[in-house]
């Protein structure tokens, strides 16, 4: 009987080491995008920490979805700008 209780408690101890590793691991994978995102959006990128506890990452994600992002927006692409300075027709006319 000693031995049997001795097997249980260490299963549960190996159970809960395991959990530990993946709740970890979850976390890592949420946080490491979140910061990036917090910090393009022009918020504090240690926000993302609010990840390792589950109600309050999935409200983070919900304010970054719909919040005002605080960044400059991007410049048309080089391919959408004129020639500067604008260049004379080829061939020229004469």
């Amino acid at each position: 009987m000693q031995g049997d209780s001795q097997q249980v408690g260490a299963i549960i101890a190996a159970m809960i080491g395991i959990y530990a590793v993946m709740y970890l691991i979850q976390a890592i994978i949420f946080i490491v995008p979140t910061w990036f995102i917090s910090k393009k959006a022009g918020f504090s990128p240690w926000l993302s920490m609010l990840c390792l506890f589950p109600i309050t990452g999935v409200v983070l994600l919900y304010v970054l979805a719909f919040a005002d992002w605080k960044v400059v927006p991007a410049p048309p692409p080089v391919w959408q700008q004129p020639p500067y300075p604008p260049q004379p027709p080829y061939p020229p006319q004469g």
